[in-house]
């Protein structure tokens, strides 16, 4: 789904309520276009992505952006979930640089580094 304003949002998967409700344990891992080198070229200090991801199984569960692009970027979270890959995929992925793809190598970083504190 992407609704094209300014600033564009784009998510698939859960929301984080969603994922509360049906008690779905997961930790989430974020990626802010300030921190990228196309997020401070195109000026995007606000832009981010965030990632939610099942601590048993390590899947991918939602993909939520705000921020310039965010209908083109939302595609690479999709395909993730589709083709039924992990976070250490986007992990083990190289982005170009400078892209706002980075986001996605950084809140998986994220989520890496919380899924060390479960079994």
């Amino acid at each position: 789904m992407a609704i094209y304003t300014i600033p564009e949002v784009a998510w698939v998967g859960d929301t984080s309520i969603q994922l509360d409700e049906q008690n779905i344990d997961y930790v989430t891992g974020f990626g802010f276009y300030r921190k990228t080198a196309r997020g401070q070229i195109i000026g995007d200090s606000n832009g981010m992505l965030k990632l939610l991801v099942d601590i048993h199984t390590h899947k991918l569960l939602g993909v939520h952006i705000v921020g310039e692009s965010a209908s083109e970027l939302v595609h690479i979270g999709q395909m993730v979930m589709n083709l039924d890959g992990t976070v250490y995929d986007l992990i083990r992925h190289v982005f170009n640089y400078p892209t706002l793809a980075e986001c996605y190598k950084t809140a998986a970083l994220q989520c890496s580094n919380e899924l060390k504190n479960y079994p």
